[in-house]
């Protein structure tokens, strides 16, 4: 195949057990498995000779297969199947060639060998979820109480607690797992339809070999043909999309808040980890940053996933490659962004300090809202906003706390309201009840 271009992000952060399971040696083994699971369902119900069956069964063998010789035939042919199949018949002694691929359609292979692949790859989620999952369970957990400044269009809001922050990762996490199951079990399913999905080549018993061969492959068997019906693929590239925005979403948080100015999170640290050539002091995100640009691909890609759905008649003419491109890619993706959002979490430093401190920039405003609710109550919701958002200017022009400029608007009625300062560890509504109900859905308790 010639020179192997280098792929430096995903080779850097990307999963090295994710790209097992997609090397060629895993996808040229999938196959070989699939003429195998076939010839042994064959001989079961008595198509082929038991004998013949065996004889596959130790020439589809990956020592028997020229991978170079295998590629360079493929390029002229079109699909690889035709000259994996030559080369099967050719490890096999004379009596026993003719029968491997016996009704078998290249498409019938390949994506059998995809479903196989693909659940593989739904295993492999399962435990870079777990892991990501785990470390977010952690920092909920520890933080639950540690009040920061919650942030909306970027700017300070209203106080939480970055327990409370985390526990919405963690939620959507979950959600993810619900969809990559479902997504799972739609995507690991046997094709066996032959030519044109009518299964004629199969004979009377192709229900029971399409069964039996998935049995073998460990897959489900389905009555339905799909060569042209790209749905569930489309489905599993998506979740591929979602983990990695996810994955983005955290890591953009890890960002902002290590931004010079707010320094309330920090990557983990290490000799020249995230040092810059040039500039001595800098300790960059570069686990985030790396996430970041994993995830920005994996949405540009899933784009993709649509036009793979416009397959025509009953065999696609173009869009099925489309596939070979983009499925893997969006995989190692999203596996890359998993393993690197976990590495993360698990060394992510937290400064209370840093966040308690910044609770007080802008004059401590983000308490406005704790102000207004404070005196909705006795002079009406509306009025206490006018009130406060008068203070609030004030404060800005003056350096006045919050609380003072608020004390000085407070009409008679109301006069006795705010004795002094609020706090916003008092304003920070539920966290334990947000991090207990995230913890909830993420053990599958609710």
């Amino acid at each position: 195949m010639g020179p192997q271009r280098f792929e430096m992000l995903v080779g850097l952060y990307g999963d090295e057990r994710m790209a097992q399971i997609l090397s060629e040696e895993a996808l040229i083994l999938s196959w070989l498995r699939f003429e195998t699971a076939l010839a042994g369902a064959q001989a079961q119900l008595g198509i082929i000779d038991p004998e013949h069956a065996a004889a596959i069964e130790e020439a589809a063998r990956p020592a028997n297969i020229d991978t170079a010789r295998l590629w360079e035939e493929t390029r002229n042919v079109g699909y690889p199947i035709l000259p994996l199949v030559r080369q099967i018949d050719r490890a096999l002694p004379e009596r026993h060639r003719g029968h491997a691929h016996y009704g078998a359609t290249t498409q019938d292979v390949m994506d059998s060998g995809l479903a196989v692949q693909l659940n593989e790859a739904a295993g492999r989620f399962d435990e870079l979820l777990a892991a990501f999952g785990a470390a977010l369970v952690t920092l909920a957990e520890t933080h639950a109480d540690t009040v920061i400044a919650g942030r909306t269009h970027a700017l300070q809001a209203v106080p939480t607690t970055f327990g409370a922050k985390i526990a919405v990762y963690l939620g959507e996490l979950a959600r993810h797992r619900d969809r990559l199951a479902a997504a799972r079990t739609r995507v690991a399913a046997v094709s066996l339809f032959g030519a044109g999905g009518t299964s004629a080549a199969y004979g009377e018993q192709a229900g029971e070999i399409r069964r039996r061969v998935a049995e073998s492959l460990g897959l489900r068997s389905t009555d339905v043909p799909w060569h042209v019906a790209r749905d569930s693929l489309a489905e599993f590239g998506t979740v591929c999309a979602f983990l990695s925005a996810t994955c983005a979403r955290f890591a953009r948080e890890v960002v902002d808040l290590s931004r010079t100015e707010i320094a309330e999170v920090s990557e983990a640290a290490g000799h020249l980890r995230g040092a810059s050539s040039t500039m001595p002091q800098k300790a960059n995100p570069i686990e985030s940053e790396a996430v970041i640009g994993m995830a920005a691909t994996a949405g540009a890609l899933a784009s993709a996933l649509y036009r793979t759905m416009e397959a025509g008649h009953e065999r696609a003419a173009g869009e099925w490659q489309a596939e070979w491109q983009v499925l893997p890619q969006l995989i190692a993706l999203a596996a890359g962004s998993l393993r690197t959002s976990a590495s993360i979490a698990e060394g992510l430093q937290v400064f209370p300090d840093a966040m308690r401190h910044n609770l007080r920039a802008d004059g401590g405003l983000v308490m406005a809202e704790a102000y207004m609710m404070r005196l909705a109550p006795i002079i009406g919701r509306e009025r206490a906003h006018d009130l406060v958002y008068l203070a609030a200017r004030r404060c800005r022009e003056s350096g006045l706390p919050l609380a003072e400029a608020v004390r000085a608007e407070l009409p008679p009625e109301a006069a006795d309201a705010i004795d002094g300062e609020l706090s916003p560890e008092g304003y920070v509504g539920r966290p334990h009840g947000t991090v207990a109900a995230a913890l909830a859905m993420w053990r599958g308790e609710n």
